[in-house]
């Protein structure tokens, strides 16, 4: 009977939300780096070898190496598993049941006992040398290190037009979104950097796509930040990841970070009125608009059906009201209606769904007339107004009403 390795022994991948613990002092290291990977079994070996050799030199038995895995298809996870006893400072977690950069690097973190936290890519593309300067930094006070490729000592090594085009068109973006964010670092999509745990203990990070770093900034307490210029490499070994999905992640994240920090987020949670929820649903009360338009033609124009005006109008507005319940339902409600999944409770959602907005009709043709008789004889901007008021009616009751959990089982 063969004798277990403990040594060898992986970690186990944390669950539930991705909040940074305080390390315990009984364990208390310097620095942990994590090392996200997916399908990097032939840079595994060669990355490890070269961090160590780095840092052995620097601050030897004061570090560690995390490797979280998604479960590659190519067995990256037991490529570096079989590295552990020739290298003690490695860690590897091999998660299956979650996948994605970001949240890695925080499940990483997680199970980290280092005072500073660090990522670094697994596939060479980040030059490892750039680590001992930004541990310096940190050694020296800075809150947050960031290897940039637009400093002094930066670039990309090999990337066309189009790609330098988007990678900066993403910055500017950014920019003009999240100014207070992206304004402090000159390479904001960076996945290369370190930060104090302190920063972020205890925060809930909830990133989307490969850009932790915004979250980091966006949601921790991070005073200074020093950055270090970089050449971001071409990979030798292994297929890039790089996808349009990542700049749609991108964006998405942009807007999220937006609605959720800053002076917005805070008047939303002051006056218990949740703009993010709110948005979404004018969104999709723009939506039908456009369908109540559509069915409104198909169903009156004369070079159509011809059918007449009110009843057309009738049915275009009850299908704009269907329209908007279902997307409602699936989207803005989404919490909620999955607690809430069987058709009864579907059908009574949409009944409440459709009084709720014929009052906001009726709300809508008072105010309408109350500003156009009595405040502002301008048709066009009271008809704003009004939409204005029933827009905040509707969803205001909806939420109170349609979409609240009710019955528990």
């Amino acid at each position: 009977m063969s004798m277990i390795d403990n040594t060898n022994t992986l970690l186990s991948a944390p669950t539930g939300s991705l909040t940074i613990p305080q390390f315990s002092d009984r364990n208390y290291l310097l620095f942990s780096l994590v090392i996200p990977t997916y399908q990097e079994r032939e840079n595994i070996e060669n990355i490890v070898t070269i961090l160590t050799n780095l840092l052995d030199e620097s601050i030897p038995t004061e570090y560690e190496l995390i490797i979280v895995d998604d479960d590659s298809p190519d067995g990256t996870w037991e490529i570096a598993q079989s590295l552990m006893s020739e290298y003690p400072q490695l860690q590897v977690m091999r998660r299956q049941g979650e996948r994605g950069l970001s949240s890695a690097v925080i499940r990483g973190w997680q199970v980290a006992k280092g005072e500073i936290l660090g990522v670094i890519d697994g596939d060479l593309q980040h030059p490892p040398h750039t680590i001992l300067q930004m541990l310096d930094t940190m050694r020296k006070g800075t809150d947050l290190a960031v290897a940039s490729r637009h400093m002094d000592g930066g670039g990309v090594s090999s990337w066309n037009f189009v790609r330098r085009f988007l990678s900066r068109g993403a910055q500017l973006l950014g920019l003009i979104i999240l100014p207070e964010v992206l304004g402090r670092v000159s390479d904001p999509m960076s996945g290369y950097f370190m930060v104090r745990r302190s920063c972020v203990v205890s925060t809930t990070l909830n990133p989307v796509g490969y850009k932790i770093l915004l979250e980091v900034i966006g949601r921790g307490n991070v005073g200074e930040i020093t950055e270090v210029g970089y050449v971001f490499c071409e990979r030798k070994q292994g297929e890039s990841k790089v996808n349009w999905k990542q700049y749609v992640d991108y964006i998405h994240h942009l807007v999220r970070l937006r609605l959720s920090t800053g002076k917005l987020a805070r008047f939303s949670k002051s006056m218990g009125f949740p703009i993010g929820r709110f948005l979404r649903f004018g969104l999709v009360g723009l939506s039908g608009v456009f369908v109540d338009m559509g069915v409104l033609y198909l169903l009156s124009d004369p070079t159509t059906l011809a059918l007449p005006l009110t009843r057309s109008k009738i049915i275009a507005g009850e299908i704009a009201i269907f329209n908007n319940f279902l997307w409602n339902d699936a989207w803005t409600f989404a919490d909620v209606a999955m607690q809430q999944r069987e058709w009864r409770q579907r059908l009574k959602r949409f009944i409440k769904f459709n009084l709720i907005c014929l009052a906001g009709l009726v709300l809508n043709v008072l105010v309408l007339n109350l500003v156009f008789n009595f405040i502002l004889p301008n048709r066009y901007i009271a008809n704003l107004i009004a939409i204005a008021f029933a827009t905040i009616w509707n969803f205001w009751v909806n939420l109170k009403l349609s979409w609240r959990v009710t019955q528990v089982k």
